[in-house]
C-alpha cells in the first residue's frame, strides 16, 4: 500500500513539477476574470479563442464541470500561481461537455493554481476576489472557483 502512495504522489509531482518554473514573461493573468462578477462562457471563450487553453476538457465531472489543460506550461496565472487547469460549466453552452449528473449550477468557472490554499487565498483576497478557495492536494494544487 506504501508502494501505491508513493507512486500516485510521484505521478502527481511529475505532472505538477513543470508548474513550478519561474513564470516567464508571457504569461496571462486570469486575475481580473475571476473576481466572480461573469459566467463560464464570458471565462472560457475567450481563453479558447486566443489558444490558452486545450479545446477539449481532459476531465468532465458528474457535475458537468469541464477541467481544461493549459495549451503550454506557465501560459496562465491566477493571482500569481500557475494555472493547472481552467474550470467551466454553462448549462446549454456548447463550449462545455455534459456530465452524467446533476449539473453544479447554470454557470461556474475558475482555476486550480499550483500552490497552498492559504497562501492562494491571502492572494485572492488582497486582490478582491470572493472566489471559494478550496484545498485539492494539500500544499501543492488549490481550486479557486466562482460559483455556488
Amino acid at each position: 500500500m506504501k508502494v501505491f502512495a508513493i507512486y500516485a504522489w510521484a505521478t502527481v509531482l511529475a505532472a505538477v513539477a513543470p508548474g513550478l518554473l519561474p513564470i516567464s514573461s508571457f504569461a496571462y493573468a486570469l486575475d481580473p476574470q475571476l473576481d466572480c462578477r461573469s459566467n463560464a462562457h464570458a471565462f472560457i471563450a475567450p481563453l479558447l479563442k486566443d489558444r490558452y487553453i486545450d479545446p477539449k476538457p481532459m476531465r468532465v465531472e458528474a457535475n458537468s464541470v469541464n477541467a481544461f489543460r493549459p495549451a503550454q506550461v506557465g501560459n496562465l496565472t491566477a493571482f500569481g500561481f500557475r494555472v493547472f487547469a481552467v474550470l467551466g460549466y454553462e448549462h446549454g453552452d456548447a463550449l462545455f461537455k455534459r456530465g452524467d449528473g446533476q449539473p453544479i449550477t447554470n454557470s461556474a468557472y475558475g482555476a486550480v493554481v499550483i500552490g497552498a490554499a492559504d497562501s492562494v487565498e491571502a492572494h485572492a483576497r488582497q486582490a478582491g476576489s470572493s472566489a471559494v478557495i478550496h484545498e485539492v492536494v494539500p500544499l501543492l494544487l488549490t481550486a479557486i472557483f466562482c460559483g455556488p
